[in-house]
């Protein structure tokens, strides 16, 4: 893990095509901007941690257990 310590309105880079600014700074809470090309997806840990147990709670681990559980349905 790296660990930066930015100011506001400074940024950072991730290779050569993802910027993260940081906005404001509260109290408790960092206020962040990131600019990436459309092609790569930015999710908040919290929802994808979600729906990972919304498909566990479905029966479901993940969309590849569930691609193999059809193709297995599908050989039989």
């Amino acid at each position: 893990m790296l660990i930066l310590q930015r100011k506001r309105n400074q940024s950072i880079l991730i290779g050569n095509e993802i910027e993260l600014t940081v906005l404001e700074i509260g109290a408790d809470q960092v206020k962040l901007a990131l600019t990436a090309p459309r092609d790569i997806s930015i999710l908040r840990k919290e929802l994808v941690e979600a729906a990972d147990i919304n498909r566990e709670a479905a029966g479901v681990g993940s969309l590849n257990a569930l691609k193999k559980m059809i193709k297995k349905e599908e050989a039989e």
